[in-house]
């Protein structure tokens, strides 16, 4: 089984008048985040980390902010198409941890909701996605939302076709064994005909005249 470890960092600058969207979560607060799409910085994080756990290139080599396309998009467009890069590989979701460092709005009255819709995103269970949210003190950060993330993937082990092969024929071999086993017990080099059912003459042919 093969494992890989991802990990994404974003960060936005708050901004008047436009949504806040966190890990997909609309959530009540007087300032959005600043982006080319919806600004969710946690989703942003989470596809960087699953794009960099495949070798894939990160979030901007599928999505340049430079593209119009793209303008006010949902981030979820931008982690089905990581998904679908993590799929491609070969590999699976094991677990993801996250940091959010915000001074506001307050994640952690909001953190299991921030799970269920992270998970429901990722098509995981909320038991495997992190969430925790530390505040900026010291960093002098307090207008901006910076998003850590690291994830853990697991090979899907689809045998290849060689491998295919190769059980099939060890089975075959173990069955032929099994066969020539038998075969010999049958008709082996020395046969032991004494419980063949054969009886002894019930006379001495010395007597014989």
């Amino acid at each position: 089984m093969s494992m890989r470890i991802g990990y994404g960092f974003d960060s936005h600058a708050f901004k008047a008048d436009v949504p806040l969207i966190i890990g997909g979560l609309s959530i009540e607060h007087p300032e959005g985040l600043a982006g080319h799409s919806d600004g969710d910085v946690l989703l942003h994080a989470i596809t960087d980390a699953l794009l960099g756990a495949v070798s894939a290139g990160d979030i901007g080599t599928f999505f340049p902010p430079s593209d119009p396309r793209w303008k006010g998009a949902a981030s979820s467009v931008f982690l089905q198409t990581a998904l679908e890069e993590v799929a491609t590989a070969g590999y699976k979701i094991v677990n993801i941890d996250t940091v959010l460092v915000m001074a506001k709005p307050k994640i952690v009255p909001i953190a299991g909701e921030l799970r269920e819709s992270v998970a429901r995103l990722l098509g995981v269970k909320p038991g495997e996605v992190g969430i925790k949210a530390k505040t900026p003190e010291g960093l002098n950060q307090d207008h901006v939302a910076v998003a850590h993330v690291t994830v853990l993937l697991e090979s899907l082990n689809v045998p290849e076709p060689q491998s295919l092969r190769t059980i099939a024929a060890e089975a075959n071999s173990d069955a032929n064994a099994e066969i020539d086993l038998v075969v010999k017990g049958l008709v082996g080099d020395s046969r032991d005909v004494s419980a063949l059912g054969r009886k002894l003459p019930s006379f001495d042919t010395d007597d014989l005249t």
